[in-house]
């Protein structure tokens, strides 16, 4: 039976123990980086765990409309965990910071009514991320993209581009709306869909949506949460039709990590 003061001593040597494991153990890096689309300078972050070289998946990140803040950077580091380096992406410009409703929605309007330019932006974000392959661990081999509400939109996009077959594209609450049903076919990236089943903004948006995806011949999953409304994964939205679940956002990463590993393994 241990005494009162060996049972200190043990818990002293693994607190100690502990304390040094934690100092070896790099917290999440975010790098500056920048590139441009045309005229406009975009401004984001590499975002990876350095106390290991070791090469690993690269992801594009795309927020939600408030864009590149420090919400958007803590969701990208505790996404990044030691799985992925994760390039997060500017949509709107280096100087573009969203601070309410109103400002985002006059942010992202331009790029709803005009789905071109949203499709060159987030093709530029990707080929920024394909530019900055040095500046981190990344496998160049293995590559994908994530995207929240708006982001969602833009990544989707991306795939309606007709992006490396091998891309692995994750979207959360996304708007789903097809802008032209005749880019299906140029879907060659594999897509799984997570979405709040009580979205109601999603529900006209379905069926058009399913109609492109079993037109496109993609490899492609759809997923409804039951009682989750959009905005599942962003901490701290309480409003009825964007609502924070963490019960919904737990096992839509879980599936993220899932998906990504058959999508994204070793080639």
């Amino acid at each position: 039976m241990p005494t009162s003061t060996s049972r200190r001593m043990v818990a002293g040597l693994a607190i100690a123990g502990a304390l040094a494991m934690s100092a070896t153990r790099a917290a999440p890096h975010a790098q500056a980086v920048q590139w441009k689309d045309g005229a406009t300078t975009l401004s984001g972050y590499l975002v990876w765990d350095d106390a290991s070289t070791a090469k690993r998946p690269g992801l594009l990140m795309v927020p939600n409309w408030y864009g590149v803040n420090t919400a958007a950077i803590d969701k990208a580091k505790s996404i990044a965990g030691t799985d992925y380096v994760i390039l997060l992406a500017d949509m709107y410009g280096k100087d573009v910071h969203p601070a309410d409703d109103a400002a985002a929605m006059t942010a992202v309007k331009p790029f709803y009514g005009d789905r071109n330019a949203m499709k060159r932006r987030v093709n530029a974000a990707w080929n920024a991320l394909r530019a900055n392959l040095d500046k981190a661990p990344i496998d160049a081999k293995r590559l994908g993209a994530i995207g929240f509400c708006f982001g969602g939109s833009a990544v989707l996009d991306l795939a309606r581009s007709g992006v490396a077959p091998s891309l692995g594209i994750v979207t959360f609450h996304a708007g789903l709306h097809p802008d032209d049903p005749h880019l299906a076919k140029s879907i060659a990236a594999r897509l799984l869909v997570l979405n709040g089943a009580d979205d109601r903004g999603a529900w006209p948006e379905l069926e058009p949506f399913f109609t492109e995806l079993r037109a496109s011949g993609a490899d492609w999953q759809f997923v409804n949460f039951g009682g989750a409304v959009h905005c599942f994964t962003e901490v701290g939205q309480n409003s009825p039709g964007c609502k924070y679940d963490p019960k919904a956002a737990a096992r839509a990463y879980r599936m993220m990590h899932v998906f990504f590993e058959e999508a994204l393994a070793s080639r």
